[in-house]
Formats: structure tokens, sequence, C-alpha cells
């Protein structure tokens, strides 16, 4: 294991950043290092040799002394809310920033937290109300026991914070319980042939989260715990194969030239990942390269996913709701452009493809003209009857019309998600060929290496 170089300044600053870790005052992030002119590092574990019946098992802990301790984390979990319901299997306390005590909540008994006056009150069931603060600091008596937000419990210690709209909720707990309400909210259950792709969800991870670090800071917190950043679905959601994964890897990310990689994931490539800059703008990234994700027989490894192909259809009139909704949200539509005017749709066509085969840019035609949607947007404009996004950019579309509208569109694709970096699904099916997870994870980030930070 190395600790000279970039690594070693890094593991030093995250040290420091630990030690002097406090309930409002979170480990800063790890200062990146620019991918575009990196340190020389180490070779990625090759893709090619084929898996030992036991592979990548994590090395023996290092020395305490040699790297930082774990650091601690604070999830967003609910912001601009108009009031939470907090309980306790033992109780709860509730105190102000400076540690005053304010309310203890008898065990299993329902409170909410609200806005009162300018700052926040916690609520009986009875009315009776705290003092107004603007921070309420919320613990069990036991520092194993959980804390119920809304119904559901998490680990850690909780804070409510008012802001502009509402109350924001905020869980602070260590990194690595954190990291098992994510692998196993993200994975689900899987059997043990498949858990060599839980270990490297729990590296991708864990990488994800020390890159980001104070991302939504000015909020009061480091990540969303939605898709927003990563899914944290709290105790609630913890699995043994999400335990056992990140305590298999406890320590361990992913870095480029000595920091932490941009470790981009989402569900189903479909059959070839995407290059970074296909979906954000900035990924110019040497290990977010597009890749074809197929066993040597040709089998996609993601073919095992629910998502692997879908099919949407529109009515001509589910449509123009559709993107009357849609296309004014667009990036610089203004009220007198093209998109302003969707009284009928009269072509919808995809105009480019990206090198992977994803769409790069959408065409409509509408009465005042051509809108061109490009590729980043495009999931967001043509929305399915549900409302959510579009599964994926790897689609083909048939069009069938009446005169000069669109009275029938089809879309067949493949895949769900982005496409950049760390496909979930093929990482499961790769696990089932027996690869162990440093080859799975090279496979997604070639030329990354796996370092142990802690």
């Amino acid at each position: 294991m190395r600790w000279g170089g970039p690594l070693a300044t890094l593991a030093a600053a995250l040290a420091v950043a630990v030690a002097s870790c406090t309930p409002t005052a979170p480990p800063p992030a790890p200062t990146p290092v620019p991918p575009e002119t990196p340190a020389a590092p180490s070779p990625a574990p090759s893709p090619s040799p084929p898996p030992s019946p036991s592979p990548d098992t994590a090395p023996s802990a290092a020395p305490e002394a040699q790297g930082p301790a774990e650091p601690w984390i604070r999830l967003g979990l609910a912001v601009g809310a108009p009031g939470v319901g907090i309980s306790g299997p033992l109780g709860l306390r509730v105190t102000d920033p400076a540690g005053a005590s304010l309310a203890v909540i008898p065990a299993g008994e329902v409170w909410r937290v609200t806005i009162g006056g300018t700052g926040l009150v916690a609520r009986a069931p009875g009315g009776a109300s705290t003092t107004p603060s603007a921070t309420l600091e919320i613990t069990s008596p036991s520092p194993g026991a959980f804390v119920q937000v809304n119904g559901r419990p998490y680990r850690g210690a909780i804070t409510a914070l008012r802001d502009r709209a509402g109350v924001t909720v905020v869980d602070r707990l260590p990194m690595e319980s954190y990291l098992v309400g994510v692998v196993s909210a993200e994975m689900g259950r899987r059997s043990l042939v498949e858990q060599e792709a839980l270990r490297a969800q729990a590296i991708v991870s864990r990488t994800f989260a020390l890159r980001n670090l104070r991302r939504w800071q000015a909020q009061g917190f480091d990540l969303y715990a939605t898709v927003a950043d990563q899914v944290y679905g709290g105790a609630g959601s913890e699995t043994p194969e999400g335990r056992e994964a990140v305590a298999a890897t406890r320590g361990r990310i992913l870095t480029y030239g000595g920091a932490p990689i941009d470790a981009f994931f989402y569900s189903t490539c479909g059959g070839r990942t995407a290059d970074g800059p296909e979906v954000f703008r900035a990924a110019t990234r040497p290990y977010l390269r597009s890749a074809a994700d197929v066993a040597e027989d040709g089998t996609a490894y993601c073919s095992v996913s629910p998502r692997f192909r879908w099919h949407e259809e529109w009515s001509g009139e589910a449509l123009r709701a559709t993107l009357q909704r849609t296309l004014p949200a667009l990036p610089g539509a203004a009220a007198g452009s093209a998109a302003g005017d969707v009284s009928e749709v009269r072509d919808v066509r995809v105009s480019s493809r990206t090198p992977s085969g994803r769409v790069g840019q959408l065409t409509i035609g509408l009465p005042r003209g051509d809108v061109h949607v490009e590729g980043p947007q495009v999931r967001r404009v043509l929305r399915p009857l549900s409302g959510e996004l579009l599964r994926s950019n790897v689609f083909t579309l048939t069009v069938s019309g009446s005169g000069h509208r669109v009275s029938r569109l089809a879309a067949d694709g493949a895949g769900a998600g982005h496409g950049v970096g760390f496909c979930q699904w093929g990482a499961v099916g790769r696990a089932r060929t027996g690869q162990g997870h440093a080859r799975i994870l090279a496979a997604y980030y070639p030329g990354a290496v796996l370092e142990r930070l802690y």
C-alpha cells in the first residue's frame, strides 16, 4: 500500500479534517488533482486474466498512524419540508446548538418539527412546543439506537435547520455506516454469486462520497440522500449483503493522479458505456471512456437487467401535452421562440448521435420552426406518460403522421441512466461469470487505481 506522493497529501488532509470533526463542521473534501495532468498512476488491475475463485480480498488494515480516521458525512434527508415527524424507540433528546436541553421525547411518541416564529420548534402531540431555535439537534439517549424521521429509522444524529422554504433535515453519521445504507438501497438483495458486484458498488459509492464532500455545503449538508447524488435508505434499507460488501472494502477508493475519481454510475448501459463528455461536458477523463460491455460471446453483461430493453409510446395528443410542459423549461427557451408554440407537433427525429450511439440531438418540428434538444436534455424533454425521465438516450423512433401532425410516436430503447462509468447491472452480470470486484472496476474505470485510504 502506497502513501507517497499525491495520495499521502490527500490522506493527511483528510486526517486533519476528521480530527477536527464536530456536528457542525464536517471534514472538507479531498483536494482533487486535475485528471488532465495526472501523476503517473499504478496500472489498474487487468480485465483480461480470469479471476480466482475468491478474488480481491480487502487488504489488512494499515497501522493507524499511516492513514486518516474514518470521516463523517452529512446527508440531506429533506429540504424545504413544511414539517417532519420525529420519534425514537428509546426516546429522543432535543437540544439547541449550544447543547441546552429543549425537550425529552418519550419512547415511541411522535413529535413534529415545524416552523415556529423565526426558527423551528418541536411540537408534542398535545400541542406544547419547544422554544424556537434556528437549529434543533435530535439524538437518541443510546448511541446505537435509531432516530426515526417520518417513520424511517436512521443511524447517527439528526439536525433540523430552518431554510427559506421550511425545514431541512440532516443525518450525520460515519462514512462506513452511511455506505451500508447506500449499497443496500442501490443494489438491493443479491445472491452470494453476485456479491462482488456489491463490493464494487461499495468502492464506487465511497469514492463518490469522498470526491463530493461539502457539495451542498451552502444548504447545510454534504450530499442528498436521493438520486440527485446517491440513494441512501437509512437503517431500514440495510441488508446483510450490503453490510458485508462495505466491511470487506473498508476505506478503499478509486484514484487517478492521486485524487478520488469522478465515480459516475447508473443502472444499465444497454451494452455500451458512454464517453464522459457525451453526458457531462466537463467530464473529459481518461478513465471515463466508451466501451462495449459484452462477454466474449457478444452477450451484454447487463442483459440480466429488467431495463435492458424498453418501449414507450405517445399518442399525438399525449406527445403535445408532454412537450408543452417540458420544452418551455429548456435552458435558453424564450417565450417568443419556437418552443413557445406547441399547438401541434409536426415532426420528431434524431438529428445526431454520439460516438457510443446515443442520441446527441433531437429535433422537434413545431409551427414556429424546429427546436433542437441537445443530448443531456433529451431525457427531460421526451418524458414518458408517467412523467419520469426517459430511461436512456439509446433509442430509435418510429413516427406516424396524419397530415402535418404527428399522430403517434414510439421509442424502442436500451438501458437506463446516463451510461457514463459504472454499470450496476453490468457489474451483476460480470459477477455472475466469476469476475472479482477489482476486475469489474477496471472494466468501467480503465486506468484508475484501487487504493486503501483509511
